[in-house]
């Protein structure tokens, strides 16, 4: 039996190979509040974007690609379930200390991949919560990425604007020190702790609203904390430390069919790029951000090239949604806008159901596999679920993710393939607004009016607008002309179907 197992071992081998080459590595990039007109394939001129512009030259650029939400926390819920977060309680905005919002059992796009034989991994950030009932930050933070299909890791557990600023490797905090433990709240520690009001004078970045609270690394946040000294990093350290993670991963499971999302949070805020990037643009460290999210993808792209990859690779890149200005720090985003267009043609933005708030840049490049071109159809991060295991021959759960349609002909670019022919729209899932584009027609649905503290666009919009607007968007894609007098018909089929779906269980 000896001299058999080589033999065995290299048959194995083989065998792995022959599987891998089967099956496409894939890597799904999400930015963070990155609009539609703040890339140079879609516009942009006040910032360059090389590395992105070379995906959309090598690849398939959508001018009707979407996220489903326009805020983080929903549209990475349903990037992950294929489920619109309307559907959960609980998937807005996550707070500093949330428990986990998708739990043990769900079926995910990460767990779809690895029934088909993949090894997964999320390196970026999170914002999806960990633990049940709550985190348990100087133990084991379960559930987490990996009861849900990822098999490693390396997370920003909230966002960079809340607290606390520490990584989470699988399920510890790294680098923590037992005498140093790590404490987080919704309360002062004690009425001498350091916020963002009390030692205002000391930040090195100033808060414009909400904002306020505990400070590190010269910027308060959201929230309270102590401790875990040797377990925080610095803000301009995150990008680097993602690619490096990124980078030895991949080459580490090159072997084996891999997915990877890699989360960034550039461009959210606070916006505190690396000290090299600093300075790069005429917008401010809004724009150094977009230059240093650039970086990242030329240097994925680059360890791709480098382990000779790239053919056999899908990468998709998108955003988490639409952008926004001022979202709670002083860092001259609006003041150096200039004539910078950060959604493009369309109105409105973060937290807006209008266009700008979820169509966003999104690309698939697969060298070999997809011809490069521009798309009109109509594609979504809800629907990637159901396409990349549709991609994989891997069957789909009636009773899972329950909006996702296989739309993976058109993310393709195959001829005659048509994306979705409907897709809802919400914001951060609490307010009633929603929004229905079918085909070339968009109802907008406002149930809760006002404005939001943030500062999302320069670009003025009514201040009272009727509960439903139709828009025809050929014609108006700033959805500026309200057409639904001339168009009851239309206007009454949509809203019946917006009804439809909000009613409904499921969409597919």
């Amino acid at each position: 039996m000896l001299p058999f197992r080589p033999l065995l071992t290299a048959a194995c081998l083989c065998l792995t190979a022959a599987f891998a080459a089967d099956k496409p590595n894939i890597i799904v990039i999400m930015a963070d509040d990155l609009g539609y007109g703040d890339v140079g394939c879609y516009g942009a001129t006040a910032v360059q974007t090389p590395n992105i512009d070379r995906l959309a030259k090598e690849g398939l650029r959508f001018t009707s690609g979407y996220c489903s939400a326009s805020t983080c926390t929903p549209t990475r819920f349903s990037l992950l379930t294929g489920t619109y977060a309307f559907r959960q309680a609980g998937t807005g905005i996550a707070p500093p200390a949330a428990p986990a919002i998708i739990m043990p059992g769900t079926v995910t796009l990460p767990s779809l991949l690895k029934q088909g034989g993949y090894k997964t991994a999320v390196i970026g950030k999170w914002h999806l919560g960990l633990g049940d009932p709550e985190p348990d930050w100087n133990g084991d933070l379960k559930p987490g990425p990996l009861e849900i299909g990822f098999d490693h890791c390396l997370l920003l557990p909230t966002t960079n604007d809340r607290v606390p600023q520490v990584y989470v490797e699988d399920h510890r905090v790294l680098n923590l020190d037992p005498k140093d433990p790590l404490w987080v709240g919704n309360k002062a520690p004690s009425e001498d702790h350091p916020t963002g009001i009390t030692h205002r004078d000391t930040l090195k970045m100033d808060w414009s609203h909400g904002h306020n609270q505990t400070i590190h690394n010269g910027i308060s946040r959201i929230g309270f904390y102590t401790g875990a000294e040797a377990a925080r990093f610095r803000d301009e350290d995150l990008a680097d430390r993602w690619v490096k993670h990124s980078d030895a991963w991949i080459e580490a499971n090159r072997e084996s069919p891999f997915f990877l999302y890699f989360a960034s949070h550039d461009i959210h805020v606070p916006r505190i790029p690396h000290e090299r990037f600093q300075g790069k643009t005429t917008l401010g460290l809004r724009g150094d951000s977009i230059v240093q999210l650039d970086w990242c993808v030329g240097e994925l792209m680059k360890t791709l090239d480098r382990l000779k990859l790239t053919d056999n690779t899908l990468i998709i890149f998108c955003s988490d949604n639409g952008p926004v200005l001022d979202d709670g720090y002083k860092d001259g985003a609006v003041e150096k806008i200039g004539s910078h267009q950060p959604a493009g043609p369309y109105s409105g933005g973060k937290y807006s159901v209008l266009e700008g708030g979820t169509r966003t840049p999104f690309i698939a490049r697969w060298p070999g596999r997809i011809q490069p071109g521009v798309s009109d159809e109509v594609v979504c991060t809800v629907d990637l679920a159901a396409s990349l295991a549709a991609l994989n021959n891997i069957p789909l759960p009636d009773t899972a993710c329950l909006d996702s349609i296989n739309i993976l002909p058109a993310l393709l670019g195959e001829a005659g393939a048509q994306g979705r022919d409907h897709l809802l729209q919400q914001d951060n899932g609490v307010s009633g607004n929603f929004g229905l584009r079918m085909g070339d027609w968009k109802l907008v649905r406002m149930k809760k009016k006002g404005k939001t503290q943030a500062v999302v666009t320069v670009k003025s919009r009514p201040e009272n607008p009727p509960l439903h607007a139709l828009y025809h968007l050929p014609d108006d894609p700033s959805e500026s002309k309200n057409v639904s007098e001339k168009n009851p018909e239309k206007t009454k089929e949509l809203i019946e179907k917006l009804d439809a779906l909000l009613a409904a269980p499921q969409s597919r």
